[in-house]
This record gives C-alpha cells, structure tokens and sequence, in this order.
C-alpha cells in the first residue's frame, strides 16, 4: 500500500482552514443607516457578530483538534488521505450556514431563522460524522500512529465526535422546534468542550473527570 509522510496533508489542511476563517470576515459588512444613526446600526447588527464568533471558534478548534491528531499520525494511506479531504470538505462549507444564519437573523423573520440554525446544524453533524471515519481509519489502522500512541487511543476518540452529530442534530431540533436562540447557545457551547478536549477525551482539565 502507497504512504506517505504527513508533511503535504497538514500544509494544505493548514492552508484551508486559513481561507475559511478569512472567508468568514467577509460577512461583516457596514450596517445601511441614515445619517447619525450608524451607533444603532451597529448594535442592531449582533446576531452577526455573534454568528461570526460563533463559527470563528469552531474553525479555530477544529485547527486545534487537526493539530493535535496530526502529531500522533506518522504516515497516512489512501484512506485517511480520503477521510482528511472529507473533513476539509465539510469545513469549507461553514461560511455557507453562517451567512444564511446572518441574513435571516438582519431580515428577522422567525420561519427563516429556524430554517437558518437547522442548516448550520446539519452542517456541523456532517462535520462531526467526517471527524467520525477519521477517527475510525486510524483506529482500524493504528501502524500509521507514532509508536508512542497507544493502539486504542483513536477508537477512544470515536465516541467524542459521535457525540458532536448527536448533539447538533438536537440543536438543530431545538432551534427548530423551540427557539433559535436554543440551538445558537447550543453552537456556541460545543466548540468550547471541543477546545477543551481537543488533545483527546483522556487529557481534558480534571474537573471535567470528576476529580
């Protein structure tokens, strides 16, 4: 089986999420104000703001849990060539949601905005699931791990991004069935777990492990 070094993969994984994130910026725009009224424009314009820090720190994660994976990776196959292309691939999708997620919430109509949470939940399962079969690859092929890595550590990993689906999909459900703004806390809060435990399940702070 053809395998090569880790080297290209992190450099363009690296390059992409940079595009991404610089992509999201292009949301901001100047609120559409008379004269003297641009103070209000801009405090009217929140939910932007909001949803930009919102997937600003879930692409700033996802760099950090791509990081942290890739130390423990020593050689990649075709497999997990395909399974780091189909995380960069729901990754660059992000931008999309957030500005649907944008626009509904400056036009203000209810019907859109929970039609708007529910995309983006949808797109951060399929980026949980993506997470999931790159989990899954290493786990079934732990000779491509560093030799210090213990062979259980990527299916102890599996359970953290199956976690990710079931949970924006609830979100999703949430911001549709309830409220948006359920759904919108909802995306902020798991980014923040996943920053926490971004060097695997095993390594989170201790009050997290109960001690």
């Amino acid at each position: 089986m053809t395998r090569s070094d880790t080297s290209r993969a992190e450099a363009f994984s690296d390059a992409v999420i940079a595009i991404v994130i610089t992509l999201l910026v292009l949301e901001l725009s100047p609120p559409r104000t008379e004269p003297g009224g641009l103070l209000a424009g801009l405090l009217a314009q929140w939910p932007t703001y909001l949803a930009y820090a919102a997937s600003y720190i879930y692409l700033a994660v996802i760099w950090l849990n791509h990081k942290s994976a890739f130390l423990r990776v020593r050689e990649m196959d075709v497999g997990l060539q395909w399974a780091n292309l189909g995380i960069l691939a729901t990754l660059a999708l992000l931008p999309w949601p957030t500005a649907v997620i944008i626009d509904a919430a400056e036009k203000g109509n209810p019907a859109d905005e929970r039609v708007a949470v529910g995309l983006y939940a949808l797109i951060g399962a399929l980026l949980c699931l993506s997470w999931l079969a790159f989990f899954s690859h290493l786990a079934r092929h732990p000779e491509l791990t560093e030799d210090e890595v213990e062979d259980s550590y990527f299916a102890r990993e599996r359970p953290r991004a199956l976690a990710g689906v079931l949970s924006y999909l609830a979100a999703g459900a949430a911001g549709v069935l309830i409220h948006p703004l359920v759904a919108s806390v909802i995306f902020v809060i798991l980014p923040v777990f996943y920053g926490i435990t971004s060097h695997g399940i095993d390594y989170r702070p201790a009050f997290l492990r109960g001690r």
